[in-house]
């Protein structure tokens, strides 16, 4: 037996339960891990809550660090005692998990368990946000919404090493404070901000604009993009965005708007091993630096997702079983 964080309906946090479960058996093909530490996400708040449809019972959490204690059969590149990660997992809210080998990242040697947790889904996220939905090139100039976030903050400090001048939003003076660290040229407080954008632009706003706040942003987003400029809608953290008229996009200077989702970026193995290798060499060196905000204990995922969820936290936000 071992113990995971069950929602038995969707709901609100108060759904999430510790519950013992049986122990996962490693089918052909997977790994069966340790857990270390989990990365709590928006994706998860959005399957829990029924914003994404899902099964009941439901254990959340697709990312992931932790050991390998078996591995099933046809496996081949890992075995017990390997550290790994993901942010392809199931059920990782949980003291053991199942990982499709083929989704397992090596985690280096000088790279921690907790950072190992925080890095995938964010990270890569981060990732392919900036080299493939928009490939940004050294001198645009580049909206980034919730700075200080986990996302937030690796976007920062990528953007600046492609060479890109970094507008942020933040909604405090210790989020500014982050974002600033992490290298934004200019940080902002969100009300009346396309204005503001406009203005440090000379009137011609930003090259692209990446926005996971979603409804509460999403009108001034539009509206600080110049000619051709593309709106990367990647997260809906204030809600969904109601229906578009494509005539908006029209008016607005001929722009693209696009949603991405990860597993449209992580189609096949080498493009896995692109991005995470990428990452984790980043942060191995040093030039990447992951902040992880709070770690709560795997029985207080409802505090950590009501947290998420009020905007109460900066970079990453763990459960560690």
């Amino acid at each position: 037996m071992t113990h995971a964080i069950v929602a038995r309906q969707a709901g609100g946090p108060e759904v999430l339960e510790l519950s013992p479960i049986d122990r996962p058996v490693p089918g052909p093909g997977q790994l069966l891990i340790k857990v270390a530490a989990v990365g709590v996400n928006f994706i998860d708040t959005y399957k829990r809550g029924g914003v994404y449809k899902v099964d009941y019972p439901f254990i959340p959490g697709s990312e992931a660090s932790g050991t390998v204690e078996e591995t099933g059969d046809g496996v081949t590149g890992f075995s017990a005692g390997d550290r790994v990660a993901t942010a392809e997992g199931v059920a990782c809210y949980a003291g053991y998990a199942l990982v499709d080998a083929d989704k397992a990242l090596p985690v280096p040697a000088g790279v921690d368990d907790f950072t190992a947790a925080a890095l995938p889904l964010q990270g890569i996220t981060a990732h392919y946000l900036i080299n493939s939905t928009f490939e940004v090139k050294a001198g645009q100039t580049v909206l980034l919404h919730a700075g200080a976030g986990g996302v937030g903050l690796l976007l920062i400090q990528l953007l600046k090493a492609k060479g890109a001048r970094v507008i942020t939003t933040v909604s405090t003076d210790e989020k500014e404070a982050l974002a600033r660290e992490a290298g934004a040229d200019h940080v902002l407080r969100y009300e009346g901000f396309g204005a503001k954008v406009r203005e440090l632009t000379n009137g011609e706003g930003v090259h692209v604009v990446y926005d996971g706040v979603g409804k509460d942003t999403f009108d001034d987003s539009l509206a600080a993009l110049r000619v051709r400029g593309t709106l990367v809608l990647f997260g809906a953290a204030s809600g969904p965005v109601p229906a578009v008229d494509p005539q908006r996009l029209n008016s607005g200077g001929s722009l693209y708007l696009t949603r991405p989702t990860i597993v449209h970026y992580l189609r096949d193995a080498k493009e896995r091993r692109w991005r995470s290798d990428e990452l984790f060499a980043a942060v191995a060196d040093g030039s990447l630096k992951v902040r992880i905000g709070a770690k709560y204990d795997l029985a207080d995922a409802a505090s950590a997702h009501t947290d998420l969820e009020h905007r109460r936290t900066t970079g990453k936000v763990l459960l560690v079983p």
